[in-house]
């Protein structure tokens, strides 16, 4: 079980890799993954009480997986947007990375997410507003992004107060 000690942190290399995607045979490993995932989240919500979704390389794992948990559990395995809404806001993002900082990004107001689900099902799912910019955010993560890099200028970091 992997717990809060196994976050990687804003530098460490690993950040800025694309993940893999997830194949079929791999489907086991997910439960184990979207237990670790949990853990973690669990772990940064006591500690800095926030925390609505993490991605699978922010532990390591160099997969496309997404965990989200607001309501319910969610898992998105191999995500990929369409209908990115011409229309943008900005936000102060925050991110388990660097729990401590903030950062003023623009993203698209909506979207629709395909991805499959732990059974392997296709799902897809249209997305507005605080749910779009999460998911912007935690996919970036599988593609070597983070909000650091999507930064509006460069006074547009914060320190959570």
């Amino acid at each position: 079980m992997k717990h809060l000690n196994d976050l990687l942190l804003l530098g460490d290399p690993r950040l800025y890799e694309t993940c893999e995607p997830v194949f079929k045979e791999e489907l086991p490993l997910v439960k184990e993954w979207v237990a670790d995932l949990h853990n973690v989240m669990e772990e940064i919500r006591a500690k800095y009480n926030f925390g609505r979704a993490i991605a699978a390389p922010q532990l390591g794992i160099m997969k496309r997986v997404i965990y989200m948990n607001i309501d319910k559990p969610v898992v998105f395995i191999n995500p990929v947007f369409e209908n990115l809404s011409e229309e943008m806001f900005e936000l102060w993002d925050d991110c388990m990375s660097f729990p401590n900082l903030l950062v003023k990004v623009k993203r698209h107001k909506s979207l629709t997410i395909n991805y499959l689900n732990e059974h392997w099902q296709e799902q897809s799912w249209h997305m507005e507003d605080a749910l779009s910019e999460l998911l912007q955010h935690e996919y970036d993560h599988l593609n070597g992004i983070l909000c650091t890099m999507r930064a509006i200028d460069d006074k547009s970091f914060q320190w959570r107060a």
